[in-house]
This record gives C-alpha cells, structure tokens and sequence, in this order.
C-alpha cells in the first residue's frame, strides 16, 4: 500500500504476459495501520451494508489486537467464503459504502481485511476443522458456486450430513470456471472447498444432476432435501447477423476453457481457444472485463471493450476498470453492434456498429442507448466475446415437476428460499438472476437455516 492508501499491484510487464493475481493486498504492517483507522462506531453501519451481516466491526477490533485467527472465526460465523469475498465483493456499494468514514474521507478498505486474515490460514497451512457427528439426514446440495458451498458449510454445521454434487470435474462453479486466476487464484477456492470438507461435506464431482441422476434417483438413494444452486449459465447473445461466425465466443465458453480447461496451455492441453491480435468484447460487467484481460495475456494486443452506454454506467467495479486501462484495452463507447462480417473463410473480420444517445432512465436506473440514424462505423476484428448476461439453465429446473418459475425463467422462492416443491430450496443467480457472489451467500444461509428447520 503506497502513502495514499491505494493497494501495490505486480509489475505492469508483468500482468500483460501472465495470470498471477494483479493485487498484492496487505502485508501485516498496513492491515494493522488500516484496522487502526476503524472508529468502531457503536451502531456498526458497515455490518448493515453487509448482505451477509458480517459483524464487520469486532472483526476489525480482533484485527486490531492482532488476533488474527479469532478475526477469521468472527467472520466465518456469517461467511464461508472469507478469501474469495475478500477479493471479489463489491465492498464499495456495500459494507464501505455504508462505512461513516466514507462521508468526508476514503472508507475504511474492509474487504482487504478481511482478505488478509483468510489467507494468513492459507499461508499457514493451519489445522482445519473436524467434522461434526452427523444427524442420518442427507441434503443434496447442487452446484458448487458461492450459494452451494455456502449453504453446504451451513447445513454441515447444523449436523446434517451433506453431499454437494458438482456438473464439472472441478468444485467451485463460477469461481473456477468464470473468475479469472489473476483475480481470484484457484488455490483459493481449493482451501474453501477443503475447508468445507473439513466440516464433513462429501464432494461428487462429474454429476450432472437431472443426467447423471435425478432427483428421484437422489429421493431412493435417502436424501431427505434438496438446495439448488446452479447458477444461470445460459449466455445471453447478441442477436445480430454473423454471430455464428468463427471466432464468435460467448463470455461462458471463453472464460471456461481458458480458467477450467486450461485452453490458455494448447497444444500441452488440448482445449484451443483462438484469441488473435484484435478482440472485441460486447459489455462492460466484470465478466467483459475479465474476457478483456484474459485475451491480453494470450498475446491480442488491440482489445476493445464495445459498450452501447458511457463510462458512468458502466457495471464493473472501478478497479476492474483500472486495472483494464493500465493494461491498455481500449473503449468504444455508445455503440451498439448491427452486424459481423467474415472473410472469405467464414471466420470474424469485424463489426459494424452504431453510435448511440442517452434517453430516459429504464429499468435498471441507467439511461437507455438510442441509436444515432447514419452514425455507423466498422471494427476490423478476428475474435469476439459477447459478455452482455446470462440466463437461467433450463437443464435441471426444467425436469422437475411441479417447479414454478417466473417470467424470466428464474425459480421462485418464498421468504425461507423454499420453493413450490416442499423438499427443493433455492438460493442464487438462479433465483435472483446474475448478482454478487455476496448476494448469493446471504441468500444461501438463509435457505440452509429454513433445510434445517424443515428436516426437524
């Protein structure tokens, strides 16, 4: 942390050319100064600011008094997923944003707190703990993401006995396959997921529920309650001619074979993904900016970020979008694409786009583009990745009876997050629609707390 309290970063060079993870965090020194400057306000709005209800004010304190291991267990009572939250929250809308501090002066950096006490245990190597003496009653938990694991540490702590099934031969749902390693390393979510193991969570990897087995194959099998919490990884696309053209990628596919398949490694693995020296990436979430700087590190060197709205709009986290800039991609803002053309081999050329004007707010709050009649322009372009959201997956929610789903195809929940079907609860993107790993968690407990209930 330099003197105005902004985090160091590896080298510049560096981060062009590798994934290493860009933010170095704290050392013990600048946690202990940055603890310091916590009022510990007695109403502890930034607790509030938490989805979680991370009791943000006695972490800091424990922090303060350099009791690192009880500042870690004082957070682990509201979340799970310390390490990964640390990294990947947007605290500046929440917890920060709520800090008192935040008022006149730069709040309090909660999450790189709380990231400096979860990877102290990493680091350490410390003892996990043990399983808990199980009740005999069996929860299948589906989907391995934030709200699945969440809710599997939960329920394994309540004594119930836990099997968390996983499509991929990997753990951790969008935190393997979607965030990239120079964001959030993939060491980390290994050392939740063994932490959860340590609780007594069994882990079934390659089982796609509703092909691998069913719900009532997993019902005669004894399994008295069911959490989904499979995401939405159905890819929005744009709906333009030439998007399945050669080169078109959707944000999912991408993301995955370079995080999860290690298609940043071909030939050595077999999994290529073409990324040539002018990409242009649909949106301006963290999961574009991501394919952005995943796309700069596998040699593309004139990047562009295509966003139908302006700067202020934009989704991403500001430091996301800093981090973007000092690597050099470029922005085209206001502009919506028409079409993409080919070559003569039937692989991406370019886009042609048009600018936009800002009308009337829609329902997200943010002004909607309205195209400008004759203001197209073209973008010669070899690969494209289209990061503009996702929708549910039809591929589980849509064999079971009785489910009910809401307009958008989402599933509906009541206050305990149990659905139309007694024994199935749900919890995440496949309930809110895609949000924050935070949101998911928040939402996971709460559904984990109500199993509970309902298997008494």
């Amino acid at each position: 942390m330099n003197e105005r309290g902004e985090i160091s970063k590896i080298n510049l060079q560096e981060r062009l050319t590798t994934f290493k993870e860009v933010s170095r965090g704290f050392n013990a020194a600048e946690c202990l100064k940055e603890a310091a400057r916590c009022l510990q306000c007695t109403k502890a709005p930034c607790s509030k600011g938490c989805p979680a209800g991370i009791d943000v004010k006695e972490f800091i304190r424990l922090i303060k008094e350099k009791k690192y291991t009880e500042s870690l267990a004082k957070i682990r009572e509201a979340n799970s997923l310390p390490a990964v939250c640390g990294r990947v929250c947007p605290q500046e809308e929440q917890c920060q944003a709520a800090c008192v501090l935040a008022k006149r002066l730069d709040p309090i950096q909660i999450g790189y707190l709380e990231r400096f006490v979860a990877d102290i245990e990493i680091e350490s190597h410390a003892l996990l703990p043990q399983a808990k003496a199980v009740s005999g009653k069996k929860v299948a938990v589906i989907g391995s993401g934030p709200a699945g694991l969440t809710c599997a540490a939960d329920l394994a702590k309540s004594g119930l006995e836990v099997y968390l099934f996983e499509a991929l031969h990997k753990p951790g749902g969008v935190l393997v396959y979607g965030i990239p390693e120079f964001r959030l390393p993939k060491k980390i979510v290994d050392h939740e997921v063994k932490y959860l193991q340590s609780l007594g969570v069994n882990v079934e990897r390659n089982a796609v529920i509703g092909r691998t087995y069913t719900l009532d194959d997993l019902r005669q099998k004894g399994f008295k309650a069911f959490f989904v919490g499979v995401g939405a990884g159905l890819p929005q696309f744009l709906n333009v001619p030439g998007e399945n053209l050669n080169g078109v990628y959707s944000a999912n596919e991408f993301l995955t074979r370079i995080n999860l398949m290690k298609g940043y490694c071909f030939p050595e693995y077999d999994t290529p993904v073409k990324a040539g020296k002018r990409v242009g990436v649909f949106g301006a979430g963290n999961v574009a900016f991501d394919s952005a700087r995943c796309a700069l590190r596998l040699g593309a060197r004139d990047i562009f970020i295509i966003y139908r709205r302006t700067l202020d709009e934009m989704p991403a986290r500001h430091e996301e979008i800093e981090n973007a800039r000092e690597e050099g991609i470029k922005f085209h803002l206001l502009s919506s694409p028409k079409e993409i053309y080919s070559d003569n081999n039937g692989s991406v050329k370019g886009v042609i786009c048009i600018k936009n004007e800002l009308g009337r707010p829609d329902s997200s709050g943010r002004r909607s583009p309205v195209p400008i009649a004759g203001s197209e322009f073209g973008i010669e372009l070899d690969t494209i990745v289209v990061a503009i959201g996702t929708n549910a997956n039809p591929l589980l929610i849509s064999q079971i009876t009785g489910l009910k789903l809401n307009k958008r195809g989402y599933i509906e929940v009541n206050d305990e997050m149990q659905t139309s079907v007694e024994d199935i609860f749900a919890a995440g993107d496949i309930v809110s629609g895609s949000a924050t790993v935070i949101s998911a968690i928040a939402q996971a407990r709460l559904a984990a707390k109500a199993i509970a209930k309902y298997l008494k």
